[in-house]
């Protein structure tokens, strides 16, 4: 649900911390998550390090809004897989996160999330429970993670973020429970 937005991504935001520019991430330079590709792309010309460093909480709610919750179709899904979706659209890219969940509700994996997409979810979780699907995505997640070359350096993060991400989702999916 889109009254969700500021609580996923304070929740997103936790993990993804800070300046970073570690040698084995294929991203480069990130702040907050976001890469100095994906701030140059927003603003439509090149970015240095430093304005990278120093990117406005506007930019970046809004890079966040509309590359990955908006993207995903995150307001149209059921409150708690909308965090994991999101969170996991961050750190994998909504095409990535968007295919994992189509697998588990049995749509095609086109990478895209929508009518039939959301349909299948309403689907599933009528059939199953909302937090049956959230553990099947966070299992899905979790075995992407492993199949990545990086994750012998980023694994043990991934994993526990992951862990985290699925709490808070069941959480919410339970105190906002789906009509």
């Amino acid at each position: 649900m889109e009254r969700n937005f500021p609580e996923a991504l304070a929740h997103t935001l936790r993990f993804e911390g800070g300046w970073a520019q570690h040698p084995n991430d294929p991203g480069g330079a990130t702040m907050k998550g976001v890469t100095h590709k994906t701030y140059a792309d927003y603003l439509g010309r090149a970015v240095t390090h430093d304005e990278l460093r120093g990117i406005p909480d506007d930019h970046l709610a809004d890079i966040y809004r509309k590359r990955y919750w908006d993207a995903c179709r995150c307001s149209h899904l059921p409150d708690g897989l909308d965090l994991a979706l999101f969170d996991t659209a961050v750190n994998t890219g909504p095409a990535q996160a968007a295919r994992l969940l189509q697998r588990i509700v049995g749509v095609p994996a086109d990478g895209g999330i929508g009518p039939k997409t959301i349909a299948a979810v309403n689907e599933f979780v009528a059939a199953h429970s909302l937090h049956d699907l959230i553990e099947a995505y966070t299992e899905a997640r979790q075995n992407f993670y492993r199949l990545l070359p990086t994750y012998v350096h980023f694994g043990e993060g991934w994993r526990k973020r992951a862990d985290g991400v699925a709490k808070l989702a069941k959480e919410i999916g339970q105190s906002n429970p789906v009509a």
